[in-house]
């Protein structure tokens, strides 16, 4: 497996830096960059130049993760040439929110096959279900199979955001790539490092990712009630604020969910995932400081379930939340990821509007909000 890096500021840098990528036949390009990039010409007709042999993936984001930290406005791209291990690509349009799961479906239709080891998608940031994506590729391929990735971004507008697969840039597409046979080495860790706040309250009315009601009240009116002047900036204020999801006794569940969208006059909150209608939900609220432990520990989990001889790669997705509450200590995170590493794998990845993984290994994948999700690719 080797691996090749080039990071962009400039969508007229583009082009030089795929030609530099002539000469890969075969593998895995990952792209992710600034909504500029994405918008404008220059990498979709670069990227035009490539060998079909070539499986490209990527999104728009929210801030681009590089072996030297955090930054916006720029592209990076990933080459990952692979020696044995076999690749196939898969593409589906979305249709809308609902039909997520049907989405997820058609992917892991796609992708199924006897000797699938694991998947990367990527999908839009808006108007999906994230959980409901994940669900539906589950029931393809099985709930054995890892599933890592995330949602793309648009910088933290939630307006418009892209994926990238075979068949170039699109807004409504979900993308993703199967990684085939023995000879992968993947590794995976999710963590938050949110803590609650106020009471748990019962969920009384919702639909899917939509939030009616809690404790009978509408959603958004307790939910202003907490944020006080941050709610003036509803939906992007909602980031600094996602719920936890808890059980039906109200006891903890691991997954935390994000504020999308508001709708006035229903007075609901639309979330990131599928809620449990029968659970119980409280607000979250983070410092840099445990945020950054989070990141630590979801790269020790990583890494504590990976081995490889050769080069690896980290893919580093974490919730746009985290930049916003961190600041201009965001580095911090993609810091301490590089330290456990000791900086021997070559680090890649996005603030997203969703990241994906499973909890621990065996356990069935999810859509996280608010997490530092971390995938190692490496060969045997």
């Amino acid at each position: 497996m080797r691996i090749t890096q080039t990071i962009t500021r400039q969508p007229a840098e583009l082009e030089p830096a795929v030609a530099s990528l002539h000469g890969m036949q075969n593998g895995l390009l990952l792209v992710f960059g600034s909504i500029d990039h994405f918008t404008g010409p220059q990498l979709a007709a670069a990227l035009d130049q490539l060998p079909p042999g070539v499986v490209r993936l990527g999104c728009s984001t929210a801030g681009e993760i590089t072996p030297d930290g955090v930054d916006d406005g720029s592209c990076t791209l990933t080459a990952i040439e692979f020696g044995k291990v076999g690749l196939r690509p898969a593409s589906t349009v979305l249709r809308g929110m609902d039909d997520s799961f049907a989405a997820g479906g058609r992917l892991g239709q796609q992708l199924a096959g006897r000797d699938l080891k694991a998947v990367l998608v990527f999908g839009p940031g808006v108007r999906i279900n994230g959980s409901a994506l994940v669900d539906g590729i589950s029931s393809a391929i099985g709930n054995d199979i890892p599933i890592t990735g995330g949602l793309a971004g648009d910088g933290g507008a939630f307006r418009e955001t892209f994926t990238l697969g075979q068949d170039g840039i699109a807004n409504n597409t979900v993308v993703a790539v199967g990684l085939y046979g023995d000879s992968l080495r993947f590794g995976h860790g999710s963590f938050g490092g949110w803590a609650p706040f106020g009471p748990a309250r019962k969920v009384t009315r919702s639909q899917g990712n939509i939030l009616y009601e809690l404790d009978g009240e509408p959603a958004l009116d307790i939910y202003k009630r907490y944020l006080g002047d941050h709610a003036r900036n509803l939906p992007a204020s909602g980031l600094l604020f996602p719920f936890a999801m808890l059980g039906e006794g109200s006891n903890a569940g691991g997954l935390i969910r994000t504020i999308l969208g508001v709708d006035e006059a229903e007075g609901s909150l639309i979330l990131a995932g599928e809620i449990d209608p029968d659970g119980y939900l409280r607000l979250m609220h983070a410092s840099t400081d445990k945020l950054v432990n989070g990141a630590e520990a979801a790269a020790a989990a990583a890494s504590g379930m990976f081995q490889s001889p050769g080069q690896t790669l980290a893919l580093l997705v974490s919730c746009v939340g985290r930049k916003l509450v961190m600041g201009d200590r965001v580095d911090e995170e993609v810091e301490a990821v590089g330290e456990v590493f000791n900086h021997q794998e070559v680090l890649t990845g996005f603030y997203s509007y969703g990241e994906i993984s499973p909890f621990t290994p065996g356990a069935s994948c999810k859509l996280h909000n608010q997490t530092m999700t971390i995938t190692c690719l490496g060969e045997a």
